[in-house]
């Protein structure tokens, strides 16, 4: 077994730890004259995160050491389990009660912006914990980018190399790009959170909820204030910008750093950005046309509660606008498959992603033609760049993997007692980090805490693999990983 070097790993992990431990004081800071009863639990988990991350900071020394690619996998790996069980602390240690794994499955699910929740009566809880989970939201979307943008295409993983920016040269001549990219995603990052914070609030919302559902809504990550979601705010205004917002927060976040440059054209000519956004209005008036037709819906109301609800699932933000489980058979079939389809690749948003499913049809096509032509010779271009049969084949490994790590998640689920609905569902809402399932347990109108604790374990290990794009976990597991 080839020896890896652990000291870069342990001391970016105590480096992250200790921002964590910052973060936990915002709570208790931001909300220093109101709603805070569990003060003192973010106090002790902030010195404990800030302690073990100091800690492993300085046991790695102070020489720099370069990152490698098997180095590479282990942190990646290791950072988004390390972070939410730390984030998980303030929950646990609250007046809430929380069981270790209904505060872990909490962490775990905001981290990775997946949105489902234990948490019921959210109308009633306390501030400074509503305000932990959306900052939990928050911090798991900045570094979604960053890993999506940055990390992924270096990895070579599921076809992400497309995508490969500046960034993805790990090497000390690439370091002042690299610096300056992520700069960048922070400084984007930063401008769409106060701006939606501002819209909501000129819309009617008070500033708590404005700030709370501005993190939850550019992090694609959905959790809310209330268990009615954002159907707490019965105003089609907000409901727009809502959709508005999920949509930017679902678009690469190197194009909005290209913007800030006066690089438009990146981003109006971007081939995955048209059809992303083509999809969601077609499929938006698909369901409000059947709305309208079968239940007699205003047409305005039904587009709008369509729109937000269908960018929500796309994008894999998770926020309900009304129970859709009840606007007919055929809308719940297209909602499930909605499930899969995720946003674009270098944004918050979870899911296969639009770029598979575009590199799908341009084989499709292809392979129709070579019927016709088969001596002919065929470029396959994305975007301006040619294809590679690599970046073709990760691809197809990953639609693979995804389909089978789905049965078998939902095979497990099944074997715990979960009916088909839930156990389907809930395996692929975890997969693809979007939120609420299907059914009364864990539909929109739901929650999952009545499930067994076993069936939440299973859950958190899939929303894990669905955010680091299951390659990156699973080789791991390979024999030739660690011989290297």
């Amino acid at each position: 077994m080839a020896l890896f070097n652990v000291r870069p790993i342990v001391q970016i992990l105590g480096f992250l730890l200790i921002l964590l431990s910052f973060l936990m004081t915002l709570p208790v800071n931001l909300l220093m004259f109101g709603d805070t009863p569990d003060w003192l639990a973010f106090v002790k988990s902030g010195i404990i995160c800030f302690s073990v991350g100091l800690l492993c900071f300085l046991s790695a020394g102070r020489e720099r050491h370069a990152l490698k690619q098997r180095e590479m996998f282990i942190l990646t790996v290791s950072a988004w389990i390390v972070i939410p069980l730390f984030s998980s602390l303030p929950l646990l240690l609250s007046d809430l009660e929380l069981s270790v794994t209904d505060a872990f499955f909490e962490s775990i699910s905001g981290v990775t912006t997946t949105g489902s929740t234990v948490m019921s009566g959210l109308d009633h809880l306390p501030h400074d914990v509503l305000l932990w989970r959306s900052i939990m939201q928050w911090m798991g979307g900045i570094g979604i980018i960053g890993m999506a943008v940055a990390i992924l295409p270096f990895l070579r993983i599921g076809g992400m190399r497309l995508f490969a920016t500046e960034s993805s040269e790990w090497t000390e001549k690439a370091l002042p790009r690299t610096n300056r990219l992520a700069r960048g995603l922070v400084f984007s990052y930063l401008i769409l959170t106060v701006s939606c914070i501002s819209v909501y609030w000129l819309l009617g919302m008070d500033l708590f909820n404005a700030f709370n559902h501005a993190l939850t809504t550019v992090s694609t990550g959905g959790y809310s204030t209330s268990d009615s979601s954002m159907g707490q705010f019965d105003q089609s205004s907000i409901l727009f910008a809502s959709a508005f917002f999920m949509m930017l927060g679902g678009i690469p976040f190197f194009l909005f750093v290209r913007l800030l440059d006066g690089q438009a054209q990146p981003l109006l000519g971007d081939q995955q950005v048209h059809f992303f956004l083509k999809f969601l209005l077609l499929i938006a008036s698909v369901i409000a046309l059947y709305r309208v037709v079968t239940e007699g819906t205003f047409p305005l109301d039904a587009f709008v509660h369509a729109l937000f609800n269908v960018t929500s699932v796309v994008t894999t933000t998770g926020y309900a606008s009304q129970d859709y489980s009840l606007w007919g058979p055929f809308v719940v079939v297209l909602f499930f498959f909605l499930t899969f389809v995720g946003g674009c690749s270098g944004s918050t948003s979870g899911g296969m992603k639009i770029f598979r499913f575009q590199l799908s049809m341009l084989l499709l096509r292809e392979q129709m033609f070579r019927l016709l032509h088969p001596s002919a010779v065929i470029a396959r271009r994305y975007n301006g760049r040619i294809i590679s049969d690599e970046i073709v084949a990760s691809s197809v490994a990953f639609s693979f993997i995804f389909l089978a790590t789905l049965a078998a998640v939902a095979s497990v689920l099944a074997l715990l007692g979960l009916d088909l609905t839930t156990s389907l569902s809930g395996a692929v809402t975890a997969l693809a980090n979007v939120g609420p399932g299907l059914g009364d347990t864990i539909g929109p109108a739901g929650n999952f805490q009545p499930l067994p604790d076993a069936a939440k374990w299973v859950l958190m290990v899939a929303m894990l693999l669905g955010r680091l794009e299951l390659l990156s976990v699973l080789v791991m597991f390979s024999p030739h990983f660690w011989r290297g």
